[in-house]
């Protein structure tokens, strides 16, 4: 089988932010252009030449959706023959923290952008469902001992928002004493 005459580098951002009430969301954006023209997908886009990795996830983020991110975490790279119709593509996926309220605006080649709960999603474009549950399941791991998910809260957070985060992250009920703690080793890990 003859070997494809380019490969190309992008960058994906799993985009989240907590809202009290609404839990754990991500941001989508629907896509302007073929392919999936019209669908859900994740912000991300072409590793430019002269970029590091990390660089081009947060210009790809900020020029889809008007918002920086507050941290970035790698989390992998998704690179499965077939997982985009242009060509062989590989792509870097990053864990993007977004400041409470933010609000995402869509440009570049984004036709829309917005907030989607995370336990109600629509069908996603590319393989960014497989590369969103990856996402999820290390931001999970690791919000349990490091202080990645504080940047998900404002500097004081109310009790009850910190409660509400942290069952989002467990996916069950969590006791007011048990949030505390939590609040505080992650606190304390840096």
């Amino acid at each position: 089988m003859p070997l494809p005459s380019k490969m190309y580098v992008t960058c994906d951002a799993v985009a989240l932010r907590f809202a009290p009430g609404a839990g754990l969301q991500v941001l989508l954006i629907q896509r302007a252009n073929e392919p999936y023209q019209g669908m859900w997908c994740l912000p991300g886009g072409f590793v430019e030449l002269d970029e590091d990795l990390p660089d081009a996830c947060a210009r790809e983020l900020e020029e889809e959706t008007a918002l920086r991110p507050a941290a970035l975490v790698q989390i992998g790279a998704f690179g499965t023959p077939g997982r985009d119709p242009r060509g062989r593509n590989v792509t870097v996926a990053f864990l993007a923290m977004i400041a409470p309220g933010s609000t995402a605006t869509a440009g570049d080649d984004a036709a829309g952008a917005g907030w989607h709960p995370i336990s109600d999603l629509p069908a996603l474009g590319f393989d960014h469902a497989d590369i969103l549950a990856a996402a999820l399941q290390r931001f999970r791991l690791l919000a349990e001992s490091a202080p990645i998910a504080l940047a998900l809260l404002p500097d004081d957070p109310p009790a009850e928002h910190v409660q509400q985060l942290l069952a989002a992250l467990r996916g069950g009920d969590v006791s007011a004493a048990d949030a505390t703690d939590w609040l505080a080793r992650v606190r304390g890990h840096g």
